[in-house]
């Protein structure tokens, strides 16, 4: 017999154990990027030019609170409306009609090279290039009239500048989406009989929704952080309510500090929500394979 076969089996105990790599570095650094995370909160919290009493007094104050909500109004109009314009933009550019397609481009742009701080001034000043607006036809004269200032207020020219702003960036984001769809759905849709708009509606559209799900809803917290700009109309936002209250008592700091804290509680809320959809989403296509 050869010593081969008289050599015994290597037991369970006997056998080598892993023993896994200790990553020193890597604690060593967490360690100190949380004693600076530390020491950074704990000056903020012992800083007396905080004012803490400040904020927590002035964190539901009327006037915040109602800026809250113009704040939510704008956004949940803007994005709306916003991503029902960018749907229609992204079928258009998308279309086989050349005319169509041209405009779309010709939005997107426009829309998207003119910062939304630009668009706001020209809506709240679009006065003085038409005074009055009008409806009519030659030789019948006008049917109706009305004075700018008076049909587009500060709020009507903060949704304006951000419903386009939004639509230009919608369109994108619907566009790449659908274009991520295979071209054999809508090849089979019109196999099947479906006009193209009932194809696009019906069959290419929630295909998408799952790829556009993720930049849409970072466009939404985009939109929303974008309000802010509508304080310098003398719109009553967070900020804008925060100016007025620390114009009157300088208490800047603290101001702030409120303003930006209902922006993190707000925006925290979408992402809750978007992560929630994009679950919902998910799930209902796993159970579609």
């Amino acid at each position: 017999m050869s010593a081969t076969a008289l050599t015994p089996a290597a037991s369970p105990s006997t056998a080598p154990v892993l023993v896994p790599r200790r990553h020193v570095g890597r604690w060593i650094t967490g360690a100190v990027a949380l004693l600076v995370v530390g020491l950074l909160l704990f000056s903020l919290a012992q800083n007396p030019r905080m004012q803490w009493d400040v904020v927590a007094r002035n964190l539901t104050a009327p006037s915040i609170l109602s800026g809250v909500l113009v704040t939510l109004e704008l956004t949940a109009i803007a994005a709306v409306v916003g991503f029902a314009g960018g749907v229609a933009l992204a079928i258009m550019r998308l279309s086989g009609n050349p005319v169509l397609a041209a405009i779309s481009w010709g939005f997107t742009w426009i829309f998207r090279s003119v910062p939304t701080l630009v668009q706001l001034f020209f809506w709240f000043n679009i006065a003085a290039l038409y005074p009055t607006v009008s409806l009519g036809l030659p030789g019948f004269g006008t049917f109706w009239s009305a004075q700018t200032n008076s049909l587009i207020g500060t709020f009507g020219a903060a949704l304006i500048a951000l419903i386009l702003h939004e639509a230009a960036y919608a369109g994108e984001i619907v566009r790449a989406g659908m274009i991520g769809v295979g071209q054999g759905q809508t090849d089979a849709a019109r196999a099947l009989g479906f006009t193209p708009l009932r194809t696009t509606w019906r069959i290419i559209l929630p295909q998408a929704m799952r790829t556009m799900l993720p930049p849409a809803g970072n466009q939404i917290i985009s939109l929303l952080k974008t309000t802010s700009v509508v304080s310098v109309i003398a719109l009553e936002n967070v900020l804008y309510s925060a100016q007025v209250i620390y114009e009157r008592t300088y208490e800047v700091i603290p101001l702030l500090v409120v303003a930006a804290l209902w922006y993190i509680v707000m925006t925290s809320v979408l992402s809750v929500l978007q992560q929630y959809v994009e679950r919902r989403f998910d799930r209902g296509a796993r159970a579609g394979r």
